[in-house]
């Protein structure tokens, strides 16, 4: 059989935001201060919750996990989209874009698995609460959150290999940074293979976990509806309900973004939804959980309060 040749790319060279070049400052200006809100923000969570010891339950040392792989999760997109806002250098090479796209997908992957795992200790804490220090006790928790990181980024490396030993035919990435979409569509030929395992893994990591939050919600609420008083209702949803608000935005911007039929019509409405889910997404846990929760609320208070007094 005849080998077909293919010229060999190494440098590719990102579209970014060259449809906006008119408000390319404007939006610079707009993602810097998101960038850093996300940062401090989450910086902020972790901290508290490490030093306040009324914090130290299984969901909020999920919450510290989560609100540490969002920190990583901006890091790897947004400085560099931020350079090219500003004139800097659109090309990356081939190495550099797929450790990139590798972080990218196995702090993505890691951020959906631990809202699941999130949703399943809700549940147990509402729906078994005299069981709940025995099912949820640290060495589970532990173990979760290190499954769910190993899980992450060896899928993410699996999908990352399969991509990177295609041969590529192009070089202009019509997007902001190496994502999965973009990168096949440069590929000289892309496998069944490749198509199967996309589906696969956007299957294990959205669907299955989004499927398990949906029942796991369905038996919370069904739980909190026998309670007997309408403020006993109120306080226990309350518990959840911080949770429930970041899976939605999550889960729904995820969804859109990796199950939308593609378009060659819609490059700068799929921008907007990749700038959601990379840039507005990390943004909220900190803001959910702290505006939301009123643990949180207190704890940040109490920290507050005693720097002013010392």
């Amino acid at each position: 059989m005849k080998r077909t040749n293919f010229t060999e790319v190494r440098v590719f060279v990102f579209q970014g935001f060259s449809n906006f070049q008119e408000n390319q400052l404007t939006l610079f200006v707009v993602f810097f201060v998101l960038y850093i809100l996300t940062l401090t923000g989450n910086f902020i969570i972790v901290t508290i919750i490490r030093i306040d010891h009324r914090l130290h339950t299984p969901m909020y040392f999920f919450l510290s996990v989560l609100s540490t792989s969002e920190t990583f999760y901006s890091l790897v997109i947004i400085p560099r989209m931020l350079g090219s806002l500003v004139g800097l250098s659109q090309s990356i090479s081939l190495e550099c874009c797929g450790i990139q796209l590798f972080f990218f997908l196995g702090f993505g992957i890691i951020n959906c698995l631990l809202l699941a795992v999130m949703g399943y200790d809700r549940s147990v804490a509402i729906c078994n609460p005299l069981r709940y220090n025995i099912i949820m006790n640290w060495r589970v928790c532990v173990i979760l959150a290190s499954s769910v990181c190993v899980t992450g980024f060896l899928f993410a490396l699996v999908q990352a290999v399969s991509i990177f030993r295609l041969p590529f035919c192009k070089t202009l990435i019509e997007h902001f940074f190496c994502d999965v979409r973009p990168i096949l569509d440069l590929a000289c030929t892309v496998p069944v293979f490749n198509t199967i395992l996309t589906l696969l893994l956007t299957f294990m990591v959205i669907t299955a976990p989004a499927t398990f939050l949906f029942v796991s919600y369905v038996l919370i609420i069904s739980t909190i509806l026998k309670i007997a008083s309408a403020e006993g209702r109120k306080k226990t949803f309350a518990t959840c309900a911080s949770h429930l608000t970041v899976v939605i935005i999550h889960y729904g911007c995820a969804s859109i973004a990796y199950f939308k039929p593609k378009s060659d019509n819609s490059k700068d409405q799929d921008q907007l939804i990749s700038v959601t889910y990379t840039v507005i997404t990390p943004l909220l846990n900190p803001v959910v959980y702290s505006l939301r929760n009123k643990e949180v609320q207190d704890a940040l208070r109490k920290v507050l309060c005693r720097k002013y007094l010392s």
